[in-house]
């Protein structure tokens, strides 16, 4: 059974302890990682901090070569990263519409080089006679990452990259379910980056606290539950840590009545399923007119019982398993909760027999807002499908839920479908799609699904702080 260190100060490090990783698929045990403890992020830390003077004055052009030639090692090195997200995620190395393993492989390496691109000019306010005046942006100094079990090795490069380029350090703690492939990616960087600029820890939540209330920890990038990224902004308070939170969405999608059916259910099926409806910003809700309310369910209920379930190794799997036994009994009871509430299932709605963490996809009518399925966010292969009557309600329905990370609207007229994604309560709206993301445009929640902002120079700027400089003439 294979091992793997952590990476602190460019030195790979094991521990007395060590976490067994399991693979969804099975539910066995397939390898194991060393378990971190608050003296390894004593360590991890300090390396960041002795690190952070040199590498954040180190020219512009170094840090941006650097950045591509860790595009470069994730490339070299995509056949085995990806496998290894498959065996700890349970996500299809291809999976529906191309979404998995290897997709998650190509963003990680796509941000990268697209990151690397990026640059943070001086603005300048004045420049006359009387004065000259600029806005700098500064590395902020040790970044802490912590990242979650269902895109982790591209969510990590995601804080990963952002915080280098502009100067600073990092020291990342991945999910204890999935930390295999980003400890691999840390322990490949090592090999080109300088000692302490990027430092990996393993561990549980205590560990992750050691982190992020850590003195010496200057801002904190997190994405995960909307629970823990509030523990977490409270464990910064000590000293004002800037915060980058990513947190929980139950993303909503309206579909308007001008809309073809069978020219969106496909599309609609694969936004709600993807990674098995393990992903932030996956359809989590989806509000259909009247109209074609009969045709859009029974086309999702096809094509939910067609999509071939099961281990992401193979090749002509399109959805894996859950990642873990907890989300596999969290879905269970949200699918108990929607029968109690008079949800009609029209496909799936029961655990698979057999091994490993898998459960049917699964399509529920009959449900409204104040369901449980409906306003909390399932996290996993089952899709509540809601009527409507008109588009002011459809609004409201959708806006009614203290999430608001991404949402979409459905139409044969994209200027009246902009104007009413316009109107929905969320950082990202989309039109006739859903989860598109791009390294060049802002990903972040607004009201209880985050603060801040990530991708492009808005993200980019996240990672820094404003110093104005005045010269008086």
């Amino acid at each position: 059974m294979k091992h793997y260190r952590m990476t602190v100060n460019g030195q790979s490090l094991d521990s007395h302890e060590s976490i067994r990783v399991i693979n969804p698929a099975t539910g066995n045990v397939f390898a194991t990682c060393a378990q971190g403890t608050a003296e390894t992020v004593e360590q991890a830390v300090m390396a960041a901090r002795q690190a952070f003077p040199a590498w954040s004055k180190l020219p512009d052009e170094d840090r941006q070569a650097l950045i591509h030639q860790l595009g470069d090692l994730l490339e070299a090195h995509r056949t085995e990263l990806a496998e290894l997200l498959t065996l700890e995620t349970g996500k299809p190395l291809e999976g529906l519409n191309g979404v998995g393993a290897n997709m998650e492989l190509m963003g990680a390496i796509g941000w990268s080089h697209a990151t690397a691109d990026l640059t943070l000019k001086v603005d300048t306010i004045q420049d006359d006679d009387e004065a000259l005046v600029e806005v700098h942006r500064k590395p902020i100094g040790v970044v802490a990452s912590i990242t979650p079990w269902n895109w982790p090795l591209m969510i990590a490069i995601w804080h990963i990259v952002a915080a280098l380029r502009v100067g600073n350090t990092v020291v990342i703690k991945p999910s204890e379910n999935t930390p295999l492939a980003t400890s691999r990616f840390v322990e490949l960087a090592s090999t080109l980056l300088p000692p302490g600029v990027l430092n990996l820890v393993n561990g549980y939540g205590d560990i992750g606290h050691a982190l992020t209330s850590h003195e010496d920890v200057n801002k904190v990038v997190f994405t995960g539950s909307t629970g823990t990224g509030k523990k977490i902004m409270s464990s910064g308070a000590s000293n004002l840590k800037r915060m980058v939170l990513e947190l929980g969405g139950n993303d909503a999608a309206i579909v308007l009545p001008d809309v073809e059916p069978a020219a969106v259910v496909a599309d609609l099926f694969a936004a709600a399923f993807h990674n098995n409806g393990q992903t932030c910003a996956c359809l989590k809700r989806l509000y259909v007119h009247e109209t074609l309310y009969d045709e859009i369910c029974s086309g999702l209920a096809s094509l939910a019982s067609q999509v071939r379930v099961g281990d992401g190794l193979n090749e002509t799997t399109a959805l894996g398993p859950l990642q873990n036994q907890m989300q596999l009994e969290i879905v269970e009871a949200l699918a108990a909760s929607a029968k109690a509430d008079g949800g009609r299932f029209l496909a799936g709605g029961k655990r698979i027999e057999g091994n490993g963490f898998f459960y049917q996809p699964t399509i529920v009518a009959g449900l409204t807002n104040g369901s449980e399925l409906v306003d909390k966010e399932q996290f996993g292969p089952i899709l509540p499908v809601i009527k409507y009557h008109t588009i002011e309600e459809a609004v409201q329905l959708a806006n009614d839920n203290p999430n608001g990370l991404g949402g979409s609207v459905w139409s044969s007229d994209e200027r009246a479908a902009a104007q009413i994604a316009a109107q929905l309560e969320c950082g990202i709206a989309w039109v006739n799609g859903h989860g598109g993301l791009q390294p060049d445009a802002p990903f972040g929640g607004v009201k209880q699904s985050g603060i801040g902002v990530e991708f492009g120079s808005y993200g980019l700027n996240e990672c820094t702080t404003i110093q104005t400089i005045k010269v008086q003439r």
